[in-house]
């Protein structure tokens, strides 16, 4: 079996034995097809961890009391940290990495993909370096593993409790259940990346997207407090905003429902939460905002960075009857949005200066400016930070009416090692699709 022209009978059989499996297993039944579709001697697939800042190995071993590692259901993991070899250029560059062996083996690893969604790598060795066709095939079949994994774990815990390195607390797993599950998105139109660095004790952000045929809807919340009563007042926040955004209200709407569902149902009798919603016309490149009580988000355009003086309402929670303003801009192709909490500028008193970093990082995916930016809250106050660190980076292309574009392209190099560097070229775009 090949990834190129599979047939329809080998296709019903790989989702056949795929539905029939363990949800962990199945995807080692997509791994082990495609290894022995491209002639190589052996494959594994490791899922990102949740950190952003390791890989992580998950091994069937049932008899695990031989085994020095972290352990659960007859799993076993290995954590490796990024180092900057070939692993992790893969999954942050998304280009295929193909390493040659004195001995004339190859080791190649794929970035697993979907929609910009960094999911983890696969790894396959080979008796000789392959060749263009198999290279591409790998790619293929790299990406359709990642819409394997994103099954699978639909059904299990399997794959979340090996990405956790760090234990979360009540507060932690009430947090992360409020945030969206994939934090990229690629269009043709845009791209959007976000990340959540949570505080010692759980500081109530979050942040959300939903992405329609013409629009999308983006916000960034911070519920005041910290620990369980924090995530709670977070949960009623992004509760109410979930839902008035699927009954097709206004972002005005959205706003006077979250205000009042916080009001009346604050888990301590009273609670706030600022934030920003926004409504982006994909078409056109309109955007709305409400800003209750926030910091102002950044816009990044030529060359400079600006803070967009929005209208302040009251935050969420505060007064009954609050109405709230909307403010309209339109984005320009090259532009690029940041949506931010406090806690991204506010560290040991002193207030973290991101303009460098967003200049610096002008050219580099968003997935990579969230990384660059959150290392550097975490560089003048982490490592245990005293309030969640949230933000969302949105780039506007402004093709929307091109569905074909290519989204190859949209992909930073990660540094390498000097260590590294010889022997190994890096393929691409490994990323296939949408």
């Amino acid at each position: 079996m090949s990834i190129e022209g599979v047939s329809d009978a080998d296709l019903w059989e790989m989702l056949f034995a795929v539905e029939n499996a363990a949800p962990d297993d199945a995807v080692q039944v997509v791994v082990r097809r495609l290894a022995v579709g491209v002639e190589a001697t052996a494959a594994s697939f490791l899922v990102a961890d949740l950190s952003g800042r390791a890989l992580v190995r998950m091994t069937h071993i049932p008899d695990l009391a031989t085994v020095a590692a972290r352990r659960q259901d007859g799993e076993a993991v290995t954590v490796l940290p990024f180092d900057g070899g070939p692993q992790e250029q893969a999954l942050r560059s998304q280009r295929m990495q193909v390493v040659p062996d004195a001995d004339g083996t190859c080791v190649v690893t794929a970035p697993v993909t979907e929609r910009g969604e960094t999911i983890g790598v696969l790894e396959l060795a080979f008796p000789a370096d392959p060749d263009e066709a198999t290279l591409d095939a790998v790619g293929r079949g790299a990406h359709v593993l990642a819409y394997v994994v994103i099954a699978a774990r639909r059904h299990t815990d399997l794959f979340e409790w090996s990405q956790r390195t760090v234990p979360f607390n009540l507060a932690a797993e009430i947090q992360r259940r409020l945030l969206p599950s994939a934090f990229t998105c690629e269009a043709a139109a845009f791209t959007l990346s976000a990340w959540l660095e949570p505080a010692a004790t759980v500081g109530g952000d979050t942040f959300d997207y939903s992405l329609a045929r013409d629009v999308l809807h983006m916000s960034v919340t911070d519920a005041m407090g910290h620990g369980v009563d924090s995530a709670l007042l977070a949960t009623l926040g992004v509760g109410s905003l979930r839902n008035s955004r699927r009954l097709g209200r206004t972002l005005t709407e959205q706003a006077n429902a979250a205000n009042q569902t916080l009001k009346d149902n604050a888990p301590a009798g009273f609670g706030f939460a600022t934030g920003l919603i926004a409504r982006l016309d994909l078409p056109t490149g309109r955007l709305h905002l409400v800003n209750a009580g926030h910091i102002p988000p950044l816009l990044v355009r030529d060359g400079a960075v600006e803070e967009l003086r929005l209208p302040i309402d009251l935050p969420f929670g505060i007064r009954s009857g609050q109405t709230y303003r909307t403010t309209e801009l339109t984005l320009r192709p090259g532009d690029r949005l940041v949506l931010l909490t406090d806690g991204m500028l506010e560290r040991r008193g002193s207030v973290v200066d991101l303009n460098g970093p967003l200049l610096t990082c002008a050219d580099s995916h968003p997935r990579e400016v969230v990384r660059a930016l959150t290392d550097a809250v975490l560089s003048a106050g982490g490592p245990a930070l005293a309030d969640d660190a949230s933000l969302l980076v949105l780039d506007w292309y402004g093709n929307h009416h091109d569905p074909g574009s290519a989204l190859d392209g949209r992909a930073s190099a990660a540094e390498q090692p000097a260590g590294v560097r010889q022997g190994v070229r890096a393929v691409g775009p490994a990323v296939v699709g949408q």
